[in-house]
């Protein structure tokens, strides 16, 4: 059984503004988090921590996201729209390697020293997205240990997938 800490300002943290009959109401993030699949199942307490490190996104087509070699210190939970990861080949310039889009996740650098993106993120149309601040989530993990494992079984997943869609991109290529 989960125990879940919270600290003064974790609760309701981030709030996006609706309009409600010509009244201005905030809602916080936590009901969108819940409902993505990457968080599916996950306790409410964690939730709750994870809507105060959390932010809503968009981006323009042709926007880059985040660059190799940059500091990662965020993820993504693409909500609309597509996004292309791209590594760069000397002979052959920027490589789309996978295209993600809605319900998917964007980026895992940030869990794992030194903390840099391995590949280049680039919207392919306008994309809204839930930024999550890993730097902030990866202190809120150090304090609840059973939210850092919660989070990395879930990634562990999303790596797995990564690797099985790029194998058999290779494939694909070394079959032509």
């Amino acid at each position: 059984m989960s125990t879940c800490k919270f600290g003064v300002g974790e609760k309701c943290v981030t709030i996006s503004p609706h309009l409600d009959r010509g009244r201005i109401t905030m809602e916080t993030l936590e009901p969108i988090l819940a409902e993505h699949p990457l968080f599916s199942g996950m306790e409410q307490c964690h939730l709750q921590i994870l809507a105060g490190c959390a932010r809503n996104v968009r981006f323009e087509s042709t926007d880059v996201i985040f660059r190799e070699g940059e500091r990662a210190n965020e993820f993504y939970l693409i909500r609309t729209g597509k996004v292309a990861l791209q590594l760069f080949a000397d002979r052959r310039g920027p490589l789309t390697i996978l295209t993600l889009e809605e319900g998917e996740v964007l980026g895992w650098s940030w869990l794992s020293p030194p903390y840099h993106w391995k590949f280049t993120a680039c919207a392919l149309e306008t994309t809204r997205a839930i930024s999550l601040d890993g730097k902030c989530i990866r202190e809120k993990a150090e304090t609840d240990h059973d939210l850092g494992y919660e989070l990395l079984k879930r990634f562990v997943h999303v790596i797995e997938e990564r690797v099985r869609a790029t194998s058999l991109q290779l494939l694909n290529v070394y079959e032509r």
